[in-house]
C-alpha cells in the first residue's frame, strides 16, 4: 500500500473533523439548534471515519483499531437515537465515550510504529501544518454559521422586519 492515498487523506481529515469538532459541542453551555448542527455534522465526519477505516489495512489485516471502528458505529448510532428519543444522558453518554474513544485510537496512532501519522510528522510538517490549519479554520467557519443562522431574533427586531 502506497503512503497516502485519497482514501487515507479523507479519513485523516474526517479525523481532524471528529477532533476539533467533538469538544465544541461538549463544552457549549447551550444545547440549542447550533449543538444540533454541529452535531449531525460531527456524526457525519464519524460514520465516515469509521466506515473508511475497514478499507484501510496493514498486511496483517485487521486491526484492534477496526474492531474500535465497528464499537463506535454502534454507540454514535446509539447516542443520535438516544437524542432523538429525549434519552439526553444516554446521549451524552454514548457521544462523550465515543469521542474519547477516539482520541485514544489517535494517540495510538501516532505511537505506533510504522503508521502513516508520525511519518507525516517527520516528512512533512508543512503538509500536517496546512491541513491542520484548514481543518480549524473550517470548523469555526461551521460554527460561526450555524450560530448567526440559528441566533434567536429579540422580538423588538423581528416586529421591525
Amino acid at each position: 500500500m502506497e503512503t497516502w492515498n485519497w482514501l487515507i487523506a479523507t479519513h485523516a481529515i474526517a479525523a481532524g473533523y471528529v477532533l476539533v469538532l467533538g469538544p465544541m459541542n461538549i463544552f457549549r453551555r447551550a444545547k440549542d439548534r447550533v449543538h444540533k448542527a454541529i452535531g449531525f455534522t460531527w456524526i457525519g465526519a464519524m460514520y465516515y471515519l469509521c466506515i473508511s477505516s475497514f478499507w484501510i489495512q496493514t498486511d496483517g489485516g485487521f486491526t484492534w483499531l477496526h474492531g474500535l471502528s465497528a464499537f463506535t458505529l454502534l454507540t454514535v448510532t446509539l447516542g443520535l437515537v438516544s437524542a432523538i428519543r429525549g434519552k439526553i444522558q444516554a446521549h451524552r453518554g454514548n457521544m462523550i465515550g465515543s469521542y474519547l474513544g477516539t482520541v485514544i485510537a489517535f494517540v495510538f496512532a501516532i505511537l505506533a510504529p510504522g503508521r502513516r501519522i508520525p511519518l507525516l510528522f517527520s516528512e512533512q510538517p508543512d503538509t500536517l501544518a496546512f491541513a491542520s490549519l484548514l481543518v480549524l479554520a473550517t470548523s469555526a467557519a461551521l460554527f460561526f454559521t450555524f450560530r448567526s443562522l440559528f441566533r434567536k431574533v429579540p422580538v423588538e427586531e423581528a416586529a421591525v422586519a
